[in-house]
């Protein structure tokens, strides 16, 4: 595994961890379709949230929480939509989307913020 990669998979184990703290349960993780892949699926309540996680290292690029632009949030809908296809369709609470900023820094603690209906 590359060193991007391994960050990559180190932010979403954080930010699976934090959504389960916060009383959120995880259903997917990685899930695949033919028009991309959605990082962590969960459910909050009786919502569908279909999270993206972005992770960076402090002070190399942009803040993760600045990641998800309008194309991102385009692909992100539709690939909230294939899920709904292949599992039943919308649940009660409906379907939010969410995005997990994690920052490593050189040293100490990791940072990890969760926003809620980013898209």
């Amino acid at each position: 595994m590359n060193a991007r990669r391994a960050l990559g998979r180190y932010g979403e184990d954080l930010a699976a961890r934090r959504l389960v703290e916060s009383g959120i349960r995880v259903v997917a993780r990685n899930w695949r379709c033919r028009a991309g892949e959605i990082d962590i699926v969960a459910l909050d309540g009786d919502a569908l949230v279909v999270c993206e996680v972005k992770t960076r290292r402090q002070g190399v690029y942009e803040h993760p929480m600045a990641a998800v632009g309008p194309v991102k949030a385009g692909r992100l809908r539709l690939l909230a939509g294939h899920w709904l296809e292949r599992h039943g369709g919308p649940p009660p609470g409906g379907v939010r989307i969410d995005l997990v900023g994690v920052v490593v820094p050189e040293r100490g603690a990791p940072v990890v913020e969760h926003a809620k209906g980013v898209a």
